[in-house]
């Protein structure tokens, strides 16, 4: 089927189904295009939570699906493929992380948001990459934190705010796999450009880095800079919301340790195609189910986050 004709029965079918797609900015050009709200991980649930559309097509990965359904138990959540899932989520499995929390039962568990419902259901506060500081930052400074599970997003705002917080061993397989050698030489190939980084790349990125930022922040960096150049080090699919909104602008993706690519992609972000997501609102499935218990365990730590977020202006 042509991509025309499958762009067409998706607008037949989300009106007649009164769906919304939302859209992570990880996600191929073409399902960005098509969505109705494109953002981070948090803001589609919470943009999820506000519709009122009885279907909502979450394009991204599982936890994220997860996370909509989490925040929003009256609708039908839906990502276009199951086998989309997250190797930093994947890194935490919910009762090898359930046995270090009993090592440690006098600690606060603060996980961040590219976690499973079960593993947030374990936790006492969620975090974004964009809050997770500022949040650790608001607790008392002799208050012991556990941090899951990203090892480097953990480094990074174990830095900022002069904690020692007790790190699980997890990584994203993307940001884990940007090259620093290829990296220098590309900034020697574009002296003018500044290196925009995702927290959740090691320390020796982020230490070369002109700007630190989730998502959402490096977007806006890039859109209020004066500068006419960037090279990009996160998933290669947030270069299309940069050059739409700065077309006077150049984007360079920062290369992996695979010298035979250019740019790093999310082999499970990938997974979702426009043909999946046909496929998902026609035959309404795969659907995102969560039991109960756990859903109602799952969204404390999120409101908590919300609590501490609105209470300074985060």
């Amino acid at each position: 089927m042509e991509k025309s004709e499958i762009i067409k029965k998706i607008n037949i079918l989300r009106k007649e189904k009164n769906a919304v797609i939302l859209s992570h900015f990880y996600q191929d050009s073409d399902i960005q295009d098509i969505a109705d709200f494109i953002g981070d991980s948090l803001a589609l649930a919470q943009w999820a939570a506000k519709t009122t559309a009885d279907i909502i097509v979450l394009c991204g990965v599982h936890f994220m699906g997860e996370t909509a359904k989490i925040l929003s138990p009256e609708k039908r959540v839906f990502i276009p493929n199951s086998k989309a899932g997250c190797s930093l989520s994947d890194s935490c499995p919910v009762d090898e992380f359930q046995k270090f929390i009993d090592k440690h039962p006098d600690y606060t568990v603060i996980s961040y948001v590219n976690t499973s419902a079960a593993v947030k259901a374990l936790s006492d506060i969620v975090v974004t990459s964009a809050n997770a500081a500022q949040i650790v930052a608001s607790l008392p400074r002799d208050e012991k934190i556990i941090f899951a599970p990203d090892k480097n997003l953990g480094d990074y705002v174990n830095k900022l705010t002069g904690r020692e917080m007790l790190l699980w061993d997890g990584a994203c397989h993307v940001h884990q796999q940007f090259s620093l050698e290829r990296i220098l030489e590309l900034k020697k190939q574009y002296p003018d450009a500044l290196l925009l980084t995702h927290p959740e790349c090691p320390a020796y990125l982020r230490e070369i880095s002109d700007h630190v930022g989730s998502t959402s922040s490096m977007l806006k960096f890039s859109k209020t800079s004066d500068k006419k150049q960037f090279i990009v080090a996160t998933e290669v699919g947030i270069l299309h919301q940069m050059r739409k909104e700065n077309p006077d602008k150049e984007f360079i993706p920062a290369p992996p340790k695979n010298s035979a690519y250019t740019c790093n992609e999310c082999v499970f972000m990938r997974m979702n195609t426009l043909e999946k997501l046909y496929l998902c609102l026609k035959n309404e499935t795969p659907e995102i189910f969560i039991d109960e218990e756990t859903r109602l365990k799952a969204v404390k730590p999120i409101k908590k986050m919300l609590e501490i977020s609105s209470k300074y202006g985060l």
